[in-house]
């Protein structure tokens, strides 16, 4: 395994990215195909016996795939190579690829940063479509694709803040947003709730600051964009949210093997069911461990889009809902870009054109289908519900809020590969031990079993790992876990594995106070005694006794520390103090959220939980604010 310390923080964040466009499952591996394919393109002064060997020398899985540490391990060699120059040469002259030398004090001597035109294009006229009609936007909406106008729309944070709102609504207090007469200190402000909330939706935006997206750089802007978008992209779909899904069931197949696909896995069984149904080719594996670029190969000839958008098109058989005849004359076309525009201009009729130019169905931009597939699945399913089997409905439940936080903070942190389902995503303890790393609880790598895992004893590879999962929760994070074992971690106990989750916040929590105050230990107690010496200092009648209080369900002692914190940022006047009724509360207690996020302290909690007095979010609300309120002494 390649040391990380070789390169910057900044390397290791563009060599993270490059690695995630690749892989597009998220499963953390990319195909070896990928990579020689890459080198040969290269013209790297390598035969390819010797590509082989350096493959399979670096290849532990035995599987054809290579992890990101892999990945490393190759591109250090490269790097110090001559070698390495040609191999960045090479993938910067890759059609749509545009290349802008790093900038920041970080960036080292001669670094490189990459960027898709393509997807600045996509991203450009999806916003455009988004925020169209919202008055705050004029002043930067519509934006000009063929230009660099993103980069700077983004400058002033409004855009950032009102499209993470359209793909998870209510994220963002609009009240909390600057919106007129803006200074650089209100536009710092929106920025930081941009960021801050990314993050509480589980934006990975570690190496991401204010300061990146006030100067609009390119690589950083299309990456929290794409973040974004596919997170409102996905949300619905996940079979609580949408139980026709249940529809693509696979005989001798367990909801619960359905209900463990990722959204993404579960787009392209939706595609090959539709496939199936049309007659065409299809992939016969649509499983976790797919190789996708087989999808891609098929769908580049726009015939299989053509078919699928055939299939999904409304017949004019439900109420209200006109038929929409899809032309499929276009399929004679022997040219592979002009047959793929005139499925586009079909795609048209459905209003389901975004994200892709033909070229981009012809070259396989995996990131740009995907979102072309996600779009077309969100307004035609083209799904019913099964009635007739035996399918018990009161198994399908969604997330709590609590188990929704608790994955939007490990996704935020860059844990790989990302959690979709918290339970079933758990069960090798891949993630525990990254997120152990993160709160400074060394993990011996080689004790862990790493994917694929083998048909034959594969779960007893995975339960071994959280049997070691438990035991440094036990011996070296010295968290309470009796009763506790691995194997309650592999089955998805939920009640046993949020209980090691909250130790693992709870600690990432107090650690970043701890650091702060120069290691000085933190507890419950002196969290509330910080929270009430601070009141009491900026002339607050607020107290909090402990985070049971029933007063922090009005959010008055949030709203009070946020404005001694950071005078005046608070405006009373929108607010109501007493006698107030549940949506009142919750009005409250939006705003205070939002606020909190504003003044830079990066919340994870919801409304609901200051409105509910739920004392772990609660405690984690006002130890970020102790963070934020140090952090200016």
């Amino acid at each position: 395994m390649a040391s990380a310390a070789h390169f910057s923080e900044e390397e290791m964040a563009e060599l993270r990215e490059a690695f995630s466009k690749v892989d597009i499952s998220g499963n953390g591996f990319i195909d070896t195909n990928d990579l020689t394919e890459v080198l040969k393109a290269a013209n790297l002064p390598l035969p390819g016996y010797k590509a082989r060997e350096l493959i399979q020398s670096l290849t532990t899985t035995g599987n054809g795939r290579i992890s990101f540490d892999e990945f490393i391990s190759i591109f250090q060699d490269l790097k110090s190579d001559d070698v390495a120059k040609s191999f960045r040469k090479q993938i910067n002259k890759k059609e749509g690829i545009c290349a802008i030398g790093g900038t920041s004090e970080q960036s080292s001597a001669g670094t490189q940063h990459s960027y898709s035109e393509e997807e600045k294009y996509a991203f450009v006229n999806w916003i455009n479509k988004a925020l169209e009609k919202d008055p705050d936007c004029k002043h930067v909406v519509p934006m000009n694709p063929e230009t660099d106008d993103l980069f700077q729309a983004v400058g002033d944070g409004i855009v950032l803040c009102k499209m993470i709102n359209f793909s998870v609504p209510d994220t963002i207090d609009e009240r909390t947003i600057n919106k007129k007469k803006l200074t650089p200190f209100t536009i710092q402000e929106n920025l930081n709730l941009a960021l801050n909330s990314a993050s509480a939706i589980g934006c990975h935006v570690v190496n991401i600051g204010a300061e990146d997206l006030k100067e609009g750089k390119p690589y950083l802007v299309l990456g929290l964009l794409w973040q974004v978008i596919k997170i409102g992209l996905f949300a619905d779909i996940e079979i609580s949210r949408n139980e026709a899904l249940i529809a693509l069931l696979r005989e001798g197949e367990s909801l619960e093997d359905l209900m463990k696909l990722s959204p993404e896995d579960l787009l392209l069984r939706w595609a090959n069911y539709h496939l199936e149904n049309a007659g065409c080719n299809k992939v016969n594996n649509f499983s976790s461990d797919i190789k996708q670029p087989d999808f891609y190969s098929i769908i580049k000839d726009s015939r299989a889009y053509y078919h699928l958008l055939n299939q999904v098109a409304p017949k004019g058989d439900e109420e209200g809902i006109p038929a929409i005849t899809i032309d499929m004359s276009g399929l004679r076309e022997k040219d592979d870009v002009q047959r793929a525009e005139c499925m586009l201009q079909q795609a048209e009729r459905l209003g389901c054109r975004q994200f892709v130019t033909a070229t981009d169905v012809v070259r396989g931009n995996p990131k740009l289908n995907l979102a072309f597939i996600a779009n077309l699945f969100n307004k035609y399913p083209a799904l019913h519900k099964p009635e007739n089997q035996d399918i018990d409905w009161g198994s399908i439940e969604g997330e709590t809020r609590e188990e929704r936080t608790f994955r939007n903070w490990m996704n935020s942190l860059g844990v790989n590969p990302r959690v979709n389902h918290l339970y079933s995503d758990l069960s090798d303890a891949l993630v525990i031990f990254q997120l152990y790393e993160k709160i400074k609880v060394p993990v011996d790598w080689n004790r862990v079993n790493k994917p694929p895992y083998p048909k034959l004893g594969g779960n007893m590879k995975k339960l071994e790992n959280c049997n070691y999962a438990v035991e440094l929760g036990k011996n070296q994070a010295k968290f309470s876990l009796v009763g506790i074992a691995g194997q309650d971690l592999n089955e998805g106990n939920r009640t046993l594995t949020l209980a090691l989750i909250w130790q693992l916040m709870r600690r990432y929590t107090l650690n970043i106070l701890e650091d702060i105050g120069g290691g000085e230990k933190v507890n419950d107690e002196i969290i509330v005694s910080w929270v009430n010496e601070t009141l009491t200092a900026a002339g607050k009648n607020s107290t909090i006794s402990s985070f049971k209080d029933s007063k922090i369900s009005t959010s008055m002692p949030v709203l009070d520390l946020i404005d001694a914190i950071q005078p005046g940022s608070i405006k009373y006047d929108l607010l109501k103090t007493e006698d107030l009724n549940e949506e009142e509360k919750l009005n409250n207690a939006k705003y205070a959220i939002s606020m909190a996020r504003k003044i830079g302290a990066r919340v994870y909690a919801l409304p609901e939980d200051l409105v509910e007095v739920k004392p772990k979010m609660v405690m984690t609300v006002f130890a970020c604010l102790m963070g934020k309120g140090m952090k200016k002494v």
